[in-house]
């Protein structure tokens, strides 16, 4: 089949029409991309938190713009300001229970942090109690983390996509410290496929997990309950946080452990976030690094030292000047005849 002149004047034309197009198809699909991208991290869900400058250190060359949410605040009714030392609670008085909908007003970030510092008590370390859930209307749990006093476990269970239960048990033995009935650190990371384990600012462990469904904002959220039967469990608690960062439960340090007036030196090896999510296959084949407290405490008075030498005699000292003529004495008694 041939074609005129003026026919294939008319296909060129259209062949770079068509070119043109998918040019411009292509330039302007680029911001949109990038603009879901952003909004992921910035989808209204997670207010500015404010915290203690010392409970980690800044790798960046500009501060850290955090995000998150302070349940000790939200359930505790606990207020003052950041440079006061961090106050304890007694619970187990009280459920502490609120509408999801009251925590969370635009529902919880797909990926995030829970950082808490806390102590059982003699009459509860083998307990097994929920640190946080999130249950659903009709009391079916959406998210949870569970201390268990009993196996020296910590557990976590979310819904699949498809809104099956999946639970994942943390039972190694660098775990049993956590029911020592002293001060500890448990932080833990979600990530889409990833969920890991640190106490007392050390890496535990990291688990392989399923992509895990949007949490539905109409039921309750609770923190320190009893799984057996509901009650308010009886423990000391510090804080409990909710950052909407993965990577923070690595970045945090332990200074308020050693000493509540500690600062922390501006020094970090952990992970710093990635930039794509490709990079995260890499980073699970890697030694798990751990971060290193560095915190400048004030020094610690010494032992009291050996008495000293005992000193020699000193010279004799230059004979000194006459003194002045002494005031007129007071008049004698009169004599007896």
């Amino acid at each position: 089949m041939r074609f005129s002149s003026g026919q294939l004047s008319s296909v060129r034309a259209m062949i770079s029409l068509l070119r043109w197009t998918a040019f411009l198809w292509t330039v302007n699909s680029i911001p949109c991309t990038f603009g879901m991208a952003v909004s992921e991290r910035t989808d209204g869900s997670c207010p500015p938190l404010t915290v203690e400058e010392y409970r980690f250190s800044d790798i960046l060359d500009r501060p850290l713009e955090i995000t998150g949410l302070d349940l000790t605040e939200m359930f505790l009714l606990r207020k003052g300001t950041v440079t006061e030392d961090l106050p304890s609670f007694r619970l187990g008085s009280s459920p502490l229970i609120k509408p999801t909908k009251l925590i969370f007003p635009n529902g919880l970030s797909s990926e995030y942090s829970l950082v808490t510092i806390f102590r059982v008590r003699r009459t509860t370390k083998k307990d097994r109690w929920y640190l946080w859930q999130i249950f659903d209307e009709s009391g079916g749990s959406q998210v949870s983390v569970v201390v268990d006093g009993g196996k020296k476990a910590v557990e976590f269970s979310s819904q699949d996509l498809l809104k099956n239960t999946r639970r994942y048990t943390f039972k190694s033995r660098d775990l049993h410290a956590l029911f020592d009935r002293q001060w500890h650190k448990l932080g833990i990371s979600v990530q889409s496929n990833i969920v890991s384990i640190y106490m007392d600012c050390k890496l535990i462990e990291k688990r392989q997990t399923d992509e895990k469904a949007s949490i539905d904002p109409s039921g309750r959220t609770l923190i320190t309950t009893r799984v057996e039967d509901g009650r308010p469990v009886d423990i000391e608690m510090r804080q409990i946080l909710i950052y909407c960062d993965p990577y923070m439960a690595e970045m945090e340090n332990c200074c308020e452990l050693l000493e509540p007036k500690c600062g922390a030196k501006k020094t970090f090896n952990g992970t710093s976030p990635p930039l794509v999510t490709a990079q995260l296959p890499q980073m699970l084949s890697q030694p798990a690094s751990q971060s290193i407290d560095r915190c400048q405490c004030p020094a610690e008075k010494g032992d009291a030292d050996l008495p000293g030498v005992v000193a020699l005699p000193g010279e004799k000292g230059n004979k000194g000047d006459k003194g002045d003529t002494g005031d007129a004495g007071l008049p004698g008694n009169p004599g007896h005849k």
